[in-house]
């Protein structure tokens, strides 16, 4: 079954197929999703949440998993416009308020079986700071869950890219999405291939169980296309944003709500951040 999510004027339609073929918008889509900066203000609308009205209404939820797709709390290379992949950052203060602050929200809510995260820094320490607010959880890593690698571009400011490390950033702008970086880099598609799998992995174990996944923003922008393969340019992913995707048997991905940042509301984080968009990473 196909269905349509409204943001404002726009349509968008989550599809259960994965995406196919090298048209135009596929490309558009999937291109955006590589950096992952942060800034300490954000711009956009502070209420951003695209929400899905036609899903199922079995309160247990045991025809799916609720799996909450949450992105890392800021660095200072967030901070900095400085390109990290797969290089290990930590979180700075800031990131840690952001994280207890979502932390803090997700403990009112429905109950929080399973806490799975990336096994970079910024990612696990986000999740721990929310495993130990929802019930003292264990935190399950999953490399799968990391960032692309942006091969001899990470490390780099963002705006120094293209001068010291021409041709990974020419390669970071092909559109090819089977273009692979200088430097060890990962191609779109090789991104695309491991954060899918590993999201469907985790669906399939937890049938019926709300689960929270911590991630990276090019990570988050390929999941919103495997659910989403005709939809638009997503915008930036928000520094613990909050992205709901209901994981269904036969391959069908719904995304329930979408960027929800309603928990940073009142707080002096809301603006955060360097990547989550284009220059993701």
């Amino acid at each position: 079954m196909t269905s349509s999510l409204a943001l404002g004027p726009a349509q968008f339609y989550i599809s259960p197929h994965p995406p196919g073929g090298n048209n135009n918008l596929q490309f558009f889509s999937r291109r955006f999703n590589s950096f992952g900066f942060g800034s300490s203000k954000f711009t956009r609308n502070r209420n951003a949440i695209v929400t899905m009205g036609d899903s199922p209404s079995n309160s247990s939820g045991a025809e799916y998993a609720e799996i909450m797709v949450i992105r890392h709390g800021e660095t200072a290379w967030n901070a900095d416009g400085r390109i990290q992949g797969h290089l290990d950052v930590e979180l700075n203060d800031a990131g840690r308020q952001q994280a207890a602050v979502v932390a803090d929200r997700l403990s009112k809510e429905d109950a929080i079986s399973h806490v799975y995260s990336s096994d970079l820094k910024r990612a696990y320490e986000t999740a721990q700071i929310i495993a130990a607010r929802c019930g003292g959880l264990n935190v399950v890593t999953d490399p799968d869950l990391r960032e692309r690698h942006l091969g001899d571009l990470q490390g780099l400011v963002f705006r120094d890219a293209a001068k010291l490390s021409s041709k990974a950033f020419q390669a970071f702008n092909s559109h090819r999405t089977c273009q692979d970086i200088p430097g060890g880099g990962e191609s779109l598609d090789q991104l695309y291939d491991r954060c899918t799998a590993a999201l469907e992995r985790i669906g399939g174990k937890h049938k019926g169980e709300r689960v929270v996944v911590v991630t990276h923003g090019g990570v988050i922008r390929s999941l919103y296309q495997r659910a989403c393969p005709n939809g638009k340019s997503i915008g930036k992913v928000t520094n613990t944003s909050i992205n709901t995707f209901h994981l269904y048997d036969e391959d069908k991905w719904i995304i329930k709500s979408w960027g929800d940042v309603s928990h940073l509301k009142e707080t002096d984080y809301l603006e955060s951040g360097f990547g989550g968009d284009g220059t993701s990473g």
